[in-house]
């Protein structure tokens, strides 16, 4: 039998925020990407939940923004179809999408931790900093 030890390896993400109204700075998160140098990985996922858009901003162009998140996806998957800068080595292609901008979409500051599994990591951080939380009822104050 062969004994395979996962190691841990650092990763670093940042929360995609979307800012309707850049001047009134109230925002969403709207998806995640994750970079894991040790393992060559670059991803993106993202969610973008209209009703909570219309709430921000009633007059938000949701079909820009989902084109703008699209972009970032792209730029993630790298390419021709991502422009110069989906030709960029997958570091490069990071330090570009969480770059500081005045955008409707606009990168949070840059997390770190550790994984062995970059690709599952990233779903658990869309579960948890982007999807609507799951509520379990009230909560009865019991054990």
């Amino acid at each position: 039998m062969i004994w395979r030890r996962f190691v841990d390896k650092p990763f670093e993400y940042a929360v995609l925020k979307v800012i309707p109204r850049v001047e009134r700075g109230e925002c969403m998160n709207a998806g995640v990407v994750l970079y894991c140098q040790a393992d060559g990985f670059l991803g993106a996922r993202v969610h973008l939940d209209p009703a909570r858009l219309m709430a921000l901003d009633p007059g938000a162009d949701l079909e820009a923004v989902r084109a703008h998140l699209e972009a970032l996806r792209s730029v993630c998957a790298g390419g021709p179809e991502a422009g110069a800068v989906g030709r960029l080595p997958l570091r490069e292609r990071f330090g570009w999408l969480v770059a500081p901008r005045s955008t409707v979409v606009q990168p949070s500051e840059v997390h770190t931790g550790l994984t062995d599994d970059p690709e599952a990591e990233l779903e658990r951080l869309l579960q948890r900093m982007v999807l609507p939380p799951v509520w379990d009822g009230p909560s009865t104050g019991r054990s």
